[in-house]
């Protein structure tokens, strides 16, 4: 998944984030929809609602991520972006060790802010936006995992949300004599730019996806939830590798402090995965950004 934003990131030049982010959508819906062609039952009423917005959330999440990445070093973006997760799990259970992770949460971002604020204020805001939206995610999730639909729905609701943000196409990189117009679709007759969307399509959303229906039913929710303290540090690490981002001390600081926040919060209130409607079809169940 951050090798993919890593790869990204290359395309700011080119494209500007948000358009980016727009394509992976587009490479991931066609990809799923080529892969589990759903029903006409999954493209109607409330099923369809449902998906859609789920959808809507995770695009918008990655919308926010890819704008946040471009202007902030990824371990950063991501740390940053932990705080929804962290802040849904604190309010759903009130126990002590969860605003015992807010609070640790919270002085990570802090520490993190307060390094980036002065050179990057608009990063910071686009990584708690997508916090904001992966909270979203996490909660619109729920009820698709609920419902049994599968990742028939995932591709339905990529689909909903690829056409919904399609205008995204048309909005120019930082220093486009364009900001919003048709010119800036200029790099997609590129072979280059297309066969780049589609991997990041692979790597950032489809992979993991399927990678985590396959870790959630042999370890279940709670393990799982302990996995994601390792997200922010394999993003520090693809950041330092890909991108010679360095980390500073306090802000080293800062991410260990959101990671630790996500191994403390409690797992005790964890649903299980429901099992499949039908045969051979996973469920949603992931807590985390394409």
């Amino acid at each position: 998944m951050y090798i993919g934003a890593a790869l990204a990131v290359g395309l700011f030049d080119r494209l500007a984030p948000s358009a980016v982010a727009e394509l992976r959508l587009i490479g991931a819906a066609l990809i799923l929809l080529a892969w589990r062609r759903p029903g006409r039952d999954a493209w109607r009423g409330v099923r369809l609602v449902r998906a859609g917005l789920f959808g809507l959330a995770t695009a918008l999440m990655n919308v926010a991520y890819y704008e946040a990445i471009a202007r902030l070093p990824l371990g950063t973006a991501v740390a940053i972006e932990f705080t929804g997760p962290v802040l849904v799990a604190a309010l759903a259970s009130r126990r002590f060790r969860d605003v015992g992770a807010v609070g640790l949460a919270a002085a990570g971002v802090l520490l993190i802010a307060d390094v980036r604020w002065s050179g990057s204020p608009e990063g910071v805001l686009w990584a708690l936006g997508a916090a904001a939206m992966w909270a979203a995610y996490i909660l619109l999730g729920k009820r698709v995992a609920r419902a049994g639909s599968g990742i028939d729905d995932l591709a339905t609701g990529f689909t909903v949300a690829a056409v919904a943000l399609s205008p995204l196409l048309f909005v120019g990189p930082a220093g486009s004599d364009t900001v919003f117009g048709v010119t800036n679709l200029g790099p997609l007759a590129d072979p280059g730019v297309l066969a780049l969307s589609v991997g990041l399509g692979v790597l950032s959303s489809v992979v993991p996806y399927v990678l985590d229906q396959v870790v959630l039913r042999r370890v279940g929710q709670a393990r799982f939830a302990v996995l994601l303290a390792l997200l922010p540090v394999t993003a520090t690490v693809i950041g330092v590798v890909a991108l010679a981002q360095m980390p500073g001390a306090l802000e080293g600081l800062g991410i260990l402090l959101v990671i630790a926040a996500v191994a403390l919060r409690s797992r005790d209130g964890d649903e299980p995965v429901p099992e499949p409607a039908t045969s051979g079809e996973a469920t949603i169940g992931r807590d985390r950004p394409g």
